[in-house]
């Protein structure tokens, strides 16, 4: 699914959008301050940001600039504002779009649609570079796990499991596979090492052994990421 986040202190137009936006089938993520914004963004997988410009305690432009060092995904710059230089300003730090208030809904759902169709068609053989499983993300530039917004601390053995169970997401991975695709080696039946390290990184995500949330066990089969 998409996920769009909204940064508007305007309640009144955040919630606007949020009711349109879910309307079409996006999943939103929606703060009123720029702190908010940069915590949801660095913690989360975006896809498309619409970002107001007059914010009470970091301005637009500067969260744009963020966001650019990091993250290709589109944004589309919304303001009161309506002076030629403010738009050239966040064209060329690297805004998409631009929406002066107030604005037509279906308007931008349609610029929208067209930012992430753009998106869709230029990233189609791209990997993407991060994985987010409900509140689990992974970078995987700067392997680093946060989990609800908290860096989690792995070893590089411990990352490249979750990070092999999370690529294959939705298929169960037999201690062998993962054993012989992790570790490089070749798989003895008598090998409990695999059990072991699913364990401690069951720890390290405060998971319940017995209702893991999100490595589970396949019993006799092996382990799944749903």
């Amino acid at each position: 699914m998409v996920r769009i986040l909204i940064v508007d202190d305007e309640k009144e137009i955040a919630d606007l959008l949020e009711f349109y936006l879910q309307n079409e089938g996006y999943d939103i993520l929606k703060v009123n301050s720029g702190e908010e914004a940069l915590q949801i963004i660095n913690n989360h997988k975006i896809d498309l940001a619409i970002l107001d410009v007059m914010l009470p305690d970091i301005d637009g432009f500067s969260i744009l600039k963020q966001i650019r060092e990091k993250y290709f995904y589109p944004v589309i710059m919304l303001t009161a504002k309506v002076e030629n230089m403010d738009k050239i300003m966040g064209l060329t730090i690297g805004a998409d779009d631009y929406i002066t208030k107030p604005f037509n809904p279906l308007e931008l759902i349609a610029r929208v649609k067209t930012q992430i169709r753009r998106t869709k068609l230029y990233n189609k053989d791209i990997e993407p570079d991060s994985i987010d499983i409900n509140g689990l993300y992974i970078n995987k530039n700067s392997h680093k796990v946060n989990l609800y917004g908290k860096e989690i601390d792995l070893t590089p053995l411990e990352y490249n499991i979750l990070l092999y169970l999370a690529k294959n997401r939705g298929n169960v991975i037999s201690s062998e596979k993962l054993f012989t695709n992790v570790w490089g080696e070749r798989y003895l039946d008598n090998n409990n090492t695999v059990m072991a390290h699913i364990a401690r990184l069951r720890e390290k995500l405060n998971e319940d052994a017995r209702k893991p949330k999100f490595i589970k066990t396949v019993w006799g089969v092996g382990y799944i990421i749903e």
